[in-house]
């Protein structure tokens, strides 16, 4: 009894944790865009940003810099965008990007940020 127990313990615990990963994904919405290859291949020093459909625009109000690092609005609270997060190759899509991430706690995490076009 005491093995049956175990492993339905064991299979509770790894439900748990396979529901709590990131789920990105991209699902299609951005599919016959011409950036989507170009979107496809961005990353920063955390890796891979993923697509354009789990990342979002963000609005010029929402992003700036302050103390030499770059700063973003989302949920209505401002992050702080870690150094190796910002993406470095020029913004050919215009408006700034945000990917945020949540960790296995629920905090929000900024895998990658590209700065908004002419900054």
């Amino acid at each position: 009894m005491c093995r049956l127990t175990n492993l339905a313990a064991l299979a509770l615990y790894l439900t748990t944790l396979v529901s709590s990963q990131p789920n990105a994904r991209d699902d299609g919405r951005f599919a016959n865009s011409p950036l989507k290859p170009w979107f496809d291949r961005l990353g920063s020093g955390k890796g891979l940003c993923c697509s354009f459909a789990d990342g979002f625009s963000v609005q010029d109000v929402d992003w700036d810099t302050q103390d030499g690092h770059y700063r973003v609005r989302i949920y209505g609270q401002w992050f702080v965008v870690p150094d190796d997060a910002v993406v470095t190759e020029p913004n050919r899509f215009g408006p700034a990007v945000v990917w945020p991430d949540n960790d296995r706690y629920g905090n929000t995490q900024i895998r990658c940020f590209m700065p908004g076009a002419g900054t």
